[in-house]
């Protein structure tokens, strides 16, 4: 296990506890929203919105967290994670907020303390991006978006 510092801020309902493993073997520990005054926010038909989490953390160097949706919630609910996976960087220490947009044609109500994502801890290797006026040739080339059929 990575140990992760994890700060509680002023609108973190101490009733939640921190981020959690589901199962035992659960790759992605669950993290809810924590609404300012307990109350819920509304999401309208096309609408993206920051839900905050009341969290702040502090990642190891060589690390990201993975924000991502939870398969119930997309299931069940017209609510998405937009920018999926989306990164948390080790040198960040802001509240982690969770960018949720509504797919749906109704209105939604996401709930104080709602299960709203997952978080996935994975380590990160950086590139050394060197300029280069040729490419090695491969069977696919530039075939993109499809190219190997779908069957």
């Amino acid at each position: 296990m990575v140990p992760v510092k994890v700060k509680t801020l002023d609108h973190f309902d101490p009733e939640f506890g921190l981020p959690f493993y589901a199962t035992e073997q659960a790759a992605g520990a669950d993290i809810r929203a924590s609404l300012p005054g307990k109350k819920s926010l509304i999401v309208k038909p096309g609408q993206r919105i920051l839900v905050p989490t009341g969290l702040a953390m502090e990642i190891p160097e060589g690390y990201e967290i993975q924000v991502r949706p939870r398969s119930g919630l997309s299931l069940k609910s017209p609510l998405l994670v937009v920018n999926s996976p989306g990164t948390v960087d080790a040198d960040y220490r802001g509240e982690i907020n969770i960018i949720i947009g509504n797919f749906g044609t109704d209105d939604y109500e996401i709930e104080h303390g709602l299960r709203i994502a997952q978080l996935v801890i994975a380590p990160v290797i950086q590139a050394n991006f060197v300029s280069s006026t040729e490419l090695n040739s491969t069977a696919r080339g530039a075939g993109g978006f499809g190219s190997t059929g779908t069957k």
